[in-house]
């Protein structure tokens, strides 16, 4: 009975330290619960206080509602220029041909959500084989800052070829062509600007939404981009190209850039700015990376006697002791016997190259929302020894948005 009893005490203590346990542990989370929410209160209240204080109000509003969520449209265009150039010394011919990629426009819906200056959009496209899109942002009184990532294939290209030869042109070609297999295109894109009249122009006005452009003004800007894209057609179904291609089957391409420009924002009447950015940009920085393949074929004449025989794979080959086939005999027989094998990536650094950057923007306010039109054309160019590669990247974007 006595044992019965200190156990039944000693269970009751146990219970009633666990009570006071869990009303001890409940009053720390919602003690650090109202800590957390303070200290989020105390950042949001500085931000809002910063963002005002850099700014003139005379010219610039910063809206009291600091969230914003915008759905966006947005038409894409993409154009890559890949020309190469191929040498006959003994014949003294040579050719210059060109691949044009120019998948269609592509057409996207997403949304844009932030505070502030600050924010990460999304998009999906609604046009096949235009991959995604992914961007973030972020921009203050003397600041901004975008970073876009892009990813998509196409089949569809244009071949635009000449053969010359004494410097006279014997053969040309231009007509719309499809890739064996896909063409992946990849694109990096960040890119920073430094707006010396912040306190009375604000290039987000137009972009983003979030201030507002009350009077007309413009200043002077400073940029910097840096640009990264790859080009990837690295499929053996795609071996033609590859050996007139000097054996490349993907390049990487990376730039940097700085420029100097002067945007504008006008304000014909109270919530409607329009905006114009034209920024030249000088590259500091050009680096390309062609990875190869090593094939038995090459760009050589088609030789009188045609005794190749069967190709060795371990010696790499022919049976008659030559390594390489004229690529005009590849379909001269059945079973071609076409092999290509790794060789060490070739590393460019080119010259000094003049790129553009022009934006163009229009939004109108009124009440909590607003609506935008915004576009942006940007061209990078590369060259090497025997290869030239031209980007052009631009947009049109339809947006709708509320302040929270």
């Amino acid at each position: 009975m006595i044992r019965k009893m200190i156990i039944c005490c000693l269970l009751f203590s146990l219970n009633a330290a666990a009570q006071e346990q869990e009303t001890t542990d409940s009053l720390s989370t919602q003690e650090t619960k109202t800590s957390l929410m303070t200290r989020l209160h105390q950042l949001q209240e500085y931000l809002d206080t910063k963002a005002k204080k850099k700014v003139d109000p005379a010219y610039i509003e910063v809206p009291d509602k600091p969230w914003r969520v915008i759905l966006r449209y947005k038409e894409n265009a993409v154009d890559v220029d890949y020309s190469q150039n191929i040498e006959f010394p003994e014949t003294n011919e040579y050719s210059d041909w060109n691949l044009c990629f120019e998948p269609p426009v592509a057409s996207s819906i997403g949304f844009w959500v932030g505070y502030r200056g600050t924010g990460f959009s999304y998009s999906k496209s609604l046009t096949k084989n235009a991959g995604r899109y992914w961007s973030f942002s972020t921009t203050g009184a003397k600041y901004g800052f975008n970073f876009r990532l892009r990813r998509f294939k196409t089949n569809d290209a244009r071949f635009t070829g000449k053969d010359y030869e004494n410097g006279q042109v014997t053969y040309e070609i231009n007509e719309d062509a499809t890739m064996p297999a896909p063409v992946w295109i990849r694109s990096v894109y960040l890119n920073g600007y430094y707006v010396f009249n912040g306190r009375r122009y604000s290039q987000a006005a137009a972009y983003n939404q979030s201030v507002i452009q009350r009077r007309s003004a413009g200043s002077l800007l400073v940029g910097a981009t840096w640009y990264q894209s790859s080009f990837d057609y690295a499929d053996i179904a795609n071996a033609f190209y590859m050996v007139i291609g000097h054996g490349i089957s993907r390049i990487k391409v990376h730039q940097a850039t700085l420029g100097v420009g002067y945007g504008f924002n006008w304000v014909p009447l109270r919530g409607l700015v329009i905006n114009a950015m034209a920024m030249p940009t000088v590259s500091v920085y050009n680096r390309v990376k062609a990875y190869k393949y090593e094939t038995n074929y090459d760009t050589s004449d088609i030789q009188p006697v045609d005794d190749f025989g069967d190709w060795n794979p371990e010696t790499r080959r022919w049976a008659n002791g030559k390594t390489h086939k004229p690529l005009l005999m590849l379909n001269r027989e059945g079973g071609n016997q076409f092999d290509y094998w790794d060789a060490e990536p070739e590393v460019h650094h080119s010259m000094l190259r003049l790129n553009l950057d022009l934006r163009l923007g229009i939004a109108y306010n009124f009440s909590n929302y607003f609506i935008g039109a915004q576009a942006q054309y940007n061209n990078f160019h590369y060259k090497t020894d025997n290869c030239k590669v031209n980007i052009f990247d631009a947009y049109a974007r339809l947006a709708f948005g509320v302040r929270l």
